[in-house]
């Protein structure tokens, strides 16, 4: 992806956040050059991988198959495996119509998908077999709004501006908005985007970034290169 496009979509991301009534944390608005002179003060945003995050999942057509994301906290792992202390984190996305974000499941983290305004967000939903592997012929049962519901394997779940579903570790998920944009929330354990996404198929987490102008903000992708 160029970097132009991802500055770009940053800035569009934002009027859309706060039409729907959100407000992304200060850090957000942080130019390199002053990430840079707060890394110190930030160390907690950078190490837990908080702020801008947008991938063409290394595809190179972000409107057929991409994803907006914004990890506004998150938790430590260390946490988690010892059952107390910060176990959650929670993102802003947006999905626009019809641009799909890959079948995936993930091993360690449950999360709460909610639409949280726009248009229909669609789930495209599979289960797992004994070793948690994509089965296309298995359906599952997951949460929607805390009731109960049973799918059959590639049923489509429709999401209306409200409303949620819980998925667990070995729900394998496709998903898009329908008829608009969606902006999405995500509610969570722990995240960890380099090594809890499994994809059915075999593509890439994060963009291959061409640095055509400087960026604007960084992703969380930048920080190794340009906070270490």
């Amino acid at each position: 992806m160029k970097r132009s496009t991802i500055n770009s979509i940053m800035a569009e991301a934002d009027d859309l956040i706060r039409k729907h009534g959100f407000v992304l944390p200060p850090f957000a608005k942080w130019s390199p050059d002053e990430f840079k002179s707060r890394k110190d003060i930030a160390l907690n945003v950078i190490e837990a991988r908080c702020g801008w995050d947008i991938t063409d999942y290394g595809a190179g057509d972000y409107d057929k198959m991409g994803l907006f994301l914004f990890t506004l906290r998150n938790g430590r792992l260390a946490d988690l495996q010892r059952g107390g202390g910060m176990c959650y984190a929670e993102k802003l996305l947006i999905s626009r119509q019809d641009q799909l974000s890959p079948m995936h499941t993930h091993v360690i983290k449950a999360e709460d998908i909610i639409n949280r305004g726009g248009a229909t967000l669609v789930i495209e939903l599979y289960g797992s077999d004994d070793q948690g592997q994509f089965a296309e012929d298995r359906g599952g049962t997951v949460f929607c709004d805390g009731i109960r519901r049973d799918y059959e394997p590639g049923e489509k779940l429709q999401l209306a501006p409200g409303e949620s579903v819980t998925l667990m570790p070995g729900d394998w998920h496709a998903f898009w908005g329908d008829g608009g944009d969606v902006l999405i929330g995500e509610v969570s354990t722990v995240n960890d985007d380099e090594t809890d996404n499994i994809f059915r198929e075999p593509i890439g987490r994060f963009a291959n970034i061409e640095e055509d102008v400087a960026p604007t903000h960084l992703l969380v992708s930048d920080y190794a290169r340009w906070l270490t």
